[in-house]
């Protein structure tokens, strides 16, 4: 298998680790080398968090500039600022409705248009999925979800090596049990953005 590095961006409390961890646990069960690596930063605060899934026996967990076959952002803000790891064939999954920063709500920032940023990177990225995962994830029942949203699209990509199969097995085993229903619907309907 070809080495592949993917990218989880958002903020604190959108469940980024989460997404990522799943992920990996889904390609292991594959029986593919796998490595997850996060990065906290300021998640308490609102911050921006990172995690990567390197697929392939790569050992080193970072990803540098232009390396990074797929991002997966769970804000339109956090998708901007991780564009540089990107490469012109890499893959964006990005959740268009942006979380309002702490100076933009205080009158003391502007947050940048979404709807004119998303445009650039269609314009920049061939391989882009851009939607409100949020309304997806309120539909599922389950507010919070809008990581599994992502990671639904994600599987629905057929990028990553990974059976949509096994991601719901990953879903049924780390998510809580009463939880897990509404986290298949929103995974189903991430998967529908995309499927081919």
């Amino acid at each position: 298998m070809a080495f592949q590095r993917i990218l989880f961006t958002g903020v604190g409390g959108q469940g980024t680790l989460l997404a990522s961890r799943l992920l990996g646990e889904a390609v292991m069960e594959e029986g593919l080398p796998v490595r997850v690596s996060e990065v906290h930063g300021m998640a308490q605060r609102g911050g921006v968090v990172e995690s990567t899934v390197i697929l392939g026996g790569l050992e080193g967990p970072i990803i540098s500039n232009g390396e990074a076959d797929i991002l997966v952002s769970f804000e339109p803000l956090e998708t901007l600022r991780a564009l540089p790891k990107c490469h012109e064939d890499s893959w964006i999954i990005s959740n268009i409705i942006p979380i309002q920063t702490l100076t933009v709500r205080l009158g003391q920032a502007e947050y940048p248009d979404p709807d004119r940023w998303i445009d650039f990177i269609k314009q920049h990225f061939k391989n882009t999925v851009a939607f409100d995962a949020e309304s997806l994830a309120k539909e599922a029942g389950i507010t919070r979800a809008v990581n599994i949203v992502l990671l639904g699209a994600l599987a629905g990509c057929g990028t990553v090596p990974a059976s949509p199969e096994r991601l719901k097995r990953a879903i049924k085993k780390r998510i809580k049990p009463e939880f897990v229903e509404a986290n298949l619907k929103a995974f189903e309907l991430g998967l529908a953005q995309v499927s081919r």
